[in-house]
């Protein structure tokens, strides 16, 4: 980026920078967000009626040091003016009318990433939101975001995975919303008076996936004894190796949600079903990121190898055990693959310790990819319901359901005269519960997997260091 000579407050001149967050304006509207967040309800409105709640006065001088810091910064990234100027008018009107429910529509459909995915580009972001498995409450944030979209990468989506609307993308700083375990920036998640037709862009942070994939599986490898070929412990070793390893998978992850033969809404958030057919949906994408990954590198694309290591090492090891229990799909998903891989004598636990078979571990992941393909495509026809149940057995014949589960009991168990989604309630909040040896491997990693909470790749150094 070019470097731009930019005015202090008090008209001295301070010296260039190329990065947002090194200039003198970042702090200080970091700060100022952050004196808002704590006022503001679930809803994002501020309720000056409410205990600890400022006056008026005080929170309209906030929100304009946010307006004044962001016209100050607006100049180090012109391909962002657009959206500046909107937000600037969008954090205006919400003072104006009185801190009600904020409605940011206009800035965030002049806030196009996507439209220009130079590697390195930065972006000042600040919504009203909320941080998805990070802040559940539409606050306010800000964060200063680079893209991450080398040649190779943009050859790769050009020519084989379309997929305009992703984007990749690493941390610079950010307020407290995402000093969580969040690792996306995502359009659904901001406060707006209706959801647009169609959102034209959606953003996951590399880095915060590759520091905290790096730290637990190193953990987890300790902990099992697995021995890692030369390769792989090189790997898991190189925050930008991992980086690159994550924007692939990420990008063809992201894609396959509406790619393939799909019996339901692909994306699945307009439905409710039971949890593990949101766990077969997310795992069937990340094994067809997988299932990729083996062609690439038989193409010779040197990140493929790493890709194939990073859906089984963070799927086995991290996703099982990290996070409630409650509805947990993604821990199923790697829960599922794990046994798969186990009775297919892929990975084995003797001696107290994991034994991986790496030559076979492509050929039967992929196998588990092919089951659930075969899975939607016979789900075309069939009653949700049936499609339902099918999923279950799929699930059930690898892992053990909880033994007071009404849907193990099968259809007979099941009040078949209400509508389907009502039968969700029966599904069990763990219908799934962990095996032994997770048990066992959760409480060994809880620690770590509560350290990454916020991780960087920045952060993750210094931790190092």
């Amino acid at each position: 980026m070019t470097e731009i000579l930019v005015q202090a407050t008090s008209g001295d001149q301070v010296p260039p920078v190329t990065r947002v967050v090194e200039h003198p304006a970042w702090p200080v509207l970091k700060d100022a967000v952050e004196r808002i967040r704590p006022w503001q309800s679930k809803d994002g409105s501020i309720d000056f009626g409410a205990e600890g709640a400022p006056e008026r006065a005080d929170a309209e001088a906030v929100v304009r040091r946010v307006v004044d810091t962001v016209e100050e910064l607006s100049p180090l990234l012109p391909h962002d003016a657009d959206y500046h100027v909107a937000l600037v008018k969008d954090l205006r009107r919400w003072a104006e009318g009185g801190f009600e429910v904020p409605d940011f529509l206009d800035s965030l459909l002049a806030f196009q990433p996507a439209a220009n995915r130079a590697d390195g580009l930065q972006h000042l972001v600040v919504f009203p939101m909320y941080t998805q498995n990070g802040n559940p409450d539409r606050n306010l944030e800000a964060v200063v975001l680079r893209m991450v979209w080398p040649d190779w990468l943009a050859e790769l989506e050009r020519t084989r995975y379309d997929n305009p609307l992703f984007c990749g993308i690493k941390f610079e700083d950010f307020t407290a919303g995402y000093d969580t375990n969040s690792a996306v920036l995502f359009p659904e998640t901001i406060a707006v008076r209706e959801a647009p037709e169609r959102f034209s862009w959606g953003g996951i942070f590399c880095d915060r996936e590759a520091a905290r994939f790096r730290r637990v599986t190193e953990a987890a490898v300790g902990i099992l004894g697995v021995e890692l070929p030369e390769d792989v412990a090189a790997m898991v070793h190189d925050q930008t190796r991992c980086e690159e390893a994550f924007v692939l998978w990420d990008m063809v992850h992201d894609r396959t949600h509406s790619h393939g033969d799909l019996p339901f809404d692909p994306f699945m958030i307009k439905q409710r079903q039971p949890f593990w057919m949101y766990g077969l949906e997310e795992l069937r994408c990340d094994l067809t990121a997988f299932k990729e990954a083996v062609k690439l590198a038989d193409d010779g694309v040197p990140q493929a190898r790493d890709v194939q290591y990073a859906v089984l090492f963070d799927r086995m090891f991290r996703f099982p055990v990290t996070g409630e229990r409650v509805r947990n799909y993604d821990g199923l998903g790697g829960q599922l693959l794990f046994a798969y891989l186990h009775k297919h004598d892929v990975v084995r636990w003797t001696d107290n310790k994991l034994f991986i078979d790496w030559q076979r571990a492509p050929q039967v992941t992929n196998q588990l990819c092919a089951d659930i393909e075969q899975l939607y495509r016979d789900g075309i026809d069939r009653p949700k319901l049936v499609h339902w149940f099918a999923g279950y057995e799929l699930v059930a014949t690898y892992l053990a359901p909880h033994p007071g589960s009404k849907w193990a009991k099968g259809p007979d168990a099941l009040d078949l005269s209400q509508p389907p989604r009502k039968l969700v309630d029966d599904v069990l909040p763990d219908e799934f519960p962990l095996s032994m040896f997770y048990e066992a491997l959760s409480k060994k990693l809880r620690n770590v997997i509560a350290s990454t909470r916020g991780i960087t790749a920045r952060s993750a150094e210094r931790a190092a260091a």
